[in-house]
């Protein structure tokens, strides 16, 4: 026989279970818009590991546009980039010491800079903007030339080979030599 405090009872452990089960819900994970990445490689006798976040393209102009020319950038997204090599290298033929560096680059046309810097763990931006990064801190600094790509690259994305590393994104390869 139901009476009106078995039924009360009833709708508050109904009520209970549907505010817990929503609860939980909000709590599960959503994937990161520009998620943590790795490449890792070897470059003669050197391992080398670069540590980025990998932005996605979602139909934006990146060069010139998201990424303006001529302005350093983190090289990624969120944290700075991460570059660690175990060995002394040459980079486009200047020594970089063996340790780990930010690296940032400074998009061009028809050239890049890309910047080895010994401050890391920091956040990639500034408030307000601008990579950050001190230039008194700057151990290496290498220009390259970008390659076209046919095919869109949606998400960022290092490579390492045994010539060196390139980063890839949208239509834009940034090659860059270590021996």
């Amino acid at each position: 026989m139901n009476t009106p405090k078995k039924n009360i009872f009833l709708l508050t452990v109904l009520f209970l279970f549907t505010m817990t089960a929503s609860v939980f819900a909000q709590d599960a994970p959503k994937p990161k818009p520009s998620p943590a990445a790795t490449a890792t490689g070897k470059v003669g006798a050197a391992n080398i590991t670069i540590a980025y976040s990998s932005p996605a393209v979602k139909g934006r102009k990146i060069w010139g546009g998201l990424e303006a020319y001529g302005k350093p950038w983190r090289a990624g997204a969120n944290e700075a980039t991460t570059f660690t090599t175990d060995k002394d290298i040459k980079v486009e033929g200047k020594t970089l010491k063996a340790g780990k560096y930010s690296v940032f680059m400074v998009p061009g046309e028809t050239e890049w800079q890309v910047i080895f810097n010994t401050e890391t763990g920091q956040w990639g931006t500034k408030r307000g903007g601008g990579a950050n990064f001190d230039p008194a801190n700057n151990a290496l600094t290498v220009t390259v030339k970008p390659k076209k790509l046919t095919q869109l690259n949606e998400r960022l994305v290092y490579d390492i080979t045994n010539k060196g590393f390139s980063l890839k994104w949208e239509y834009v390869e940034v090659p860059v030599a270590i021996k």
